[in-house]
Parts: C-alpha cells; sequence; structure tokens
C-alpha cells in the first residue's frame, strides 16, 4: 500500500498531544483588534482543543500524526 500524504496546511495548523488530542490555535486575533475588548483578546490567547465532531476529518488529513 503507498503512502499517504499529509495535508500540509492542516499540519502546520494543528498538533498532536502527547495523550493523543488535537490542539489547535483560537481564530480572530490576527486584525481588527482595536473593536476587540482586551478580555475577549485575552481570552483568545493560547490553544484550544479540537471539537470531537471535527476530529475524525481532521485525523484524516494527519494520517502519521504530526
Amino acid at each position: 500500500m503507498p503512502k499517504l500524504k499529509t495535508n500540509r496546511s492542516a499540519s502546520k495548523r494543528i498538533k498532536t498531544t502527547g495523550t493523543g488530542k488535537l490542539k489547535r490555535q483560537q481564530a480572530g486575533k490576527r486584525h481588527l483588534l482595536t473593536s476587540k475588548s482586551a478580555s475577549r483578546k485575552r481570552n483568545l490567547r493560547g490553544s484550544v482543543a479540537v471539537p470531537k465532531e471535527s476530529e475524525r476529518t481532521i485525523r484524516r488529513l494527519l494520517p502519521y500524526g504530526n
């Protein structure tokens, strides 16, 4: 069976944790930041886990973990 190709854009955005969960950065902190409150920007900091509903789709894009 041939090797599977990893989706490169997904591999740059999503990382696998030590326990096998997927983590990603939160959206909404690139531009138009003056209109957002400090607390809203602070809550967008850091990473979050990928929801269970999307996990199967993303794992298909990342066949070898990453």
